[in-house]
């Protein structure tokens, strides 16, 4: 197997049994690991190493996980996986409010971790390609394109006639990553990791579906107007000339 050596997994457990079986099956699965017990070990190796992902117990001993993800959000970007042998959902919370990507609960399925470690970096680099390509801000009051205008204060979507169509919360979500990511083609995982965040499956093909739905919201009956293009074994690109619009 081809190793990409930017794909290095940093694994943070007390547990020497767990950071051997997860280094062994990231390693099976073309990444690269480093392993470390606690914090003062993190902090060493990140010196010393190039990590694109950490995966990180929430009980350790010395400093818990929970402060070691507030102190790495604090001075990194780098994408956070915290790993809880408690059933209670508040720790959970507070590690995402700290600023962790995503969590697992113990004890998981290592065919599961990698779903999950896969989903974050796309969805990392997904975001940090769109911030140098020219991606809109989604932030912007609307866009125009086509004879359509989004309102992003309402999320509303109305023609130039000022007559609206109702969009459901996924179609919004959708028509908005396109229209933030207009001239580049999006994979139906980078899809969902952007519409849903931490709420999508690895397994999950429901964007076709949206896609689908969106089409036939922007086509208003007119079969001619293609604004979403399939890019065959690829994914789908949105072709419309997208402008920001300041109110």
């Amino acid at each position: 197997m081809i190793m990409d050596p930017s794909n290095t997994i940093m694994i943070v457990d007390d547990d020497p049994d767990i950071r051997s079986l997860m280094a062994s099956y990231l390693e099976k699965n073309g990444y690269r690991s480093v392993t470390v017990a606690d914090g003062r070990q993190m902090h060493a190796a990140l010196d010393r190493h190039h990590v694109d992902l950490i995966v990180l117990d929430l009980m350790l001993p010395g400093e818990n996980g929970l402060d070691l993800c507030r102190n790495l959000r604090a001075n990194t970007s780098i994408p956070i996986i915290m790993l809880t042998a408690r059933s209670e959902d508040t720790d959970r919370i507070v590690g995402l409010e700290m600023g962790a990507d995503d969590y697992l609960p113990k004890p998981f399925n290592p065919r599961e971790l990698l779903a999950r470690i896969r989903a974050v970096l796309r969805r990392s680099r997904s975001l940090n390609v769109g911030s140098t390509q020219g991606t809109l801000n989604e932030t912007s009051p609307g866009f125009a394109f086509g004879n359509w205008r989004l309102d992003t204060r309402t999320r509303s979507l109305k023609d130039f006639d000022e007559v609206e169509t109702p969009l459901s919360a996924a179609e919004y979500n959708l028509l908005l990553v396109f229209l933030t990511h207009p001239g580049r083609v999006l994979e139906r995982d980078q899809l969902l990791d952007l519409t849903r965040g931490r709420d999508a499956t690895p397994f999950d093909r429901s964007i076709d579906m949206q896609v689908s739905r969106l089409r036939k919201r922007l086509g208003a009956g007119d079969a001619t107007i293609e604004y979403i293009k399939t890019v065959r074994s690829q994914g789908y690109l949105f072709i419309a000339d997208v402008r920001p619009i300041c109110k």
